[in-house]
């Protein structure tokens, strides 16, 4: 009998169903997860195009690895309340997609996508699972892409990106981890990553939170004048989506490199958040004995938070220990 895993990945392989349901009712035994968490377990299913998450009825995110012609990315994130607030190619900038991570390596651009622009393609999932956090249940995934550059088919960069999400109840908040690993492929013995201001792990928000929001940081800054640019721990937006206040916090872990990270804010024309490595003043270059591995996360709440209970969350996720990325 197969494991879950190799299901994933015969089904990944073949693509020969619509789609693979993973049920952790059998796992929370196991986990030492109560009655309460066994009525309303995790869930992960992969479809053809989109992973989804999902804790009972509630839905966590959404994730389009499919019929995307240049990355993946996180296309739809839930408040605990279930209020999404990622915006997804539109009109006046085709190329934002939700929560996404690009930059440009070796000179081709993986973040506009037009002129030649560079491809993240998707080739299988890893380490799928449901696990135990702080006594509640997180589930996880493992994306392997290859960063490619499509005139020339050269595969300049092997990323191993690891989505983890979970609800966190007495905070009353759904939690993010995003890591990627990059490492190069065989033959190669560098890169450097370069990009505009904005390049790194960018949020689009909906169009209702474009206005009328609030920009702040871990080190008091407040408002885009003094936060874009700003180097911090942490940063954070409040708005409200489609009339519901939220706030959406970003975190950079301190073992990354260049902690803390350099954000860019806007709120004219339209709201954007990103952590950022700095890279348009101070390139970065991946060797063969000098990978690069990055660990984020985006925090979200219902409703307006101060800055003292976004960072009790940063100080909480910054001393989960951090998971090893294995290379398939």
């Amino acid at each position: 009998m197969f494991s879950p895993i190799e299901i994933l990945t015969e089904m990944e392989r073949f693509k020969n169903t619509a789609s693979i349901l993973l049920l952790v009712i059998g796992l929370l035994d196991s986990f030492g997860l109560g009655a309460e968490s066994a009525e309303n377990p995790m869930r992960i299913t992969i479809e053809e195009s989109i992973v989804s998450i999902c804790s009972g009825d509630d839905v966590l995110l959404h994730y389009r690895y499919g019929d995307v012609p240049f990355k993946p990315y996180v296309e739809r994130l839930f408040s605990p309340q279930g209020v999404n607030i990622l915006r997804d190619a539109p009109a006046d900038h085709l190329h934002h997609h939700g929560l996404m991570f690009a930059v440009a390596v070796d000179g081709v651009n993986f973040w506009e996508e037009h002129q030649s622009p560079g491809r993240q393609a998707h080739r299988v999932f890893s380490d799928v699972k449901i696990e135990k956090c702080n006594d509640l249940p997180q589930a996880s995934f493992t994306d392997q892409i290859e960063w490619l550059n499509p005139p020339t088919r050269e595969l300049l960069l092997k990323e191993y990106r690891t989505i983890k999400v979970r609800h966190i109840k007495d905070i009353k908040a759904s939690l993010l981890t995003w890591q990627s690993k990059f490492e190069l492929p065989d033959g190669k013995d560098s890169v450097t990553i370069t990009g505009s201001p904005y390049f790194g792990l960018g949020m689009r928000f909906l169009e209702s939170m474009d206005t009328a929001g609030h920009f702040y940081n871990a080190d008091g800054k407040t408002g885009v004048e003094d936060t874009n640019g700003a180097r911090a721990a942490w940063c954070a937006y409040t708005a409200a989506a489609n009339g519901k206040p939220v706030t959406v916090a970003m975190f950079d872990h301190p073992n990354n490199e260049r902690h803390p990270a350099t954000w860019f804010t806007m709120d004219k024309r339209f709201a954007y958040l990103s952590l950022t490595m700095n890279l348009k003043e101070h390139p970065f270059k991946i060797t063969s004995d000098k990978t690069l591995v990055v660990r984020y996360a985006v925090a979200l709440w219902d409703g307006r938070v101060e800055a003292d209970k976004i960072n009790q969350l940063y100080q909480q996720w910054i001393a989960q220990p951090k998971t090893p990325i294995e290379i398939k």
